[in-house]
């Protein structure tokens, strides 16, 4: 049975993540600051804890459902969820500065 890597699939996962951008926002949804936890078990599950920009995002039904199904596609994760979270409330401080610098608030 092959060992499962945590890490290295932790770093496949937020590389996928970096390939979902926010509809309205022309930046990924990590850069954004959206995403707030990557889990990944020792079964090769992993879980997102991931915010949105608003409660009333266009995307709250559609984002985190290609979030997941994007992780599913990794043939190293045997299972993925996520989970929204508005705690702490998503804001501009939470993005990185190459976001910042992206949307010309630098």
């Amino acid at each position: 049975m092959e060992e499962i890597n945590g890490q290295e699939i932790g770093e496949k996962v937020l590389r996928v993540i970096k390939t979902i951008y926010d509809p309205e926002i022309p930046v990924d949804i990590y850069e954004l600051g959206l995403i707030y936890d990557i889990m990944v078990s020792d079964e090769a599950e992993v879980k997102v804890l991931m915010t949105l920009t608003s409660p009333n995002c266009p995307v709250a039904e559609s984002l985190p459902m290609e979030v997941e199904e994007k992780i599913k596609s990794l043939k190293e994760v045997k299972d993925a969820e996520v989970e929204i979270t508005f705690d702490p409330p998503w804001n501009k401080d939470l993005m990185s500065e190459e976001a910042k610098l992206e949307l010309g608030m630098l």
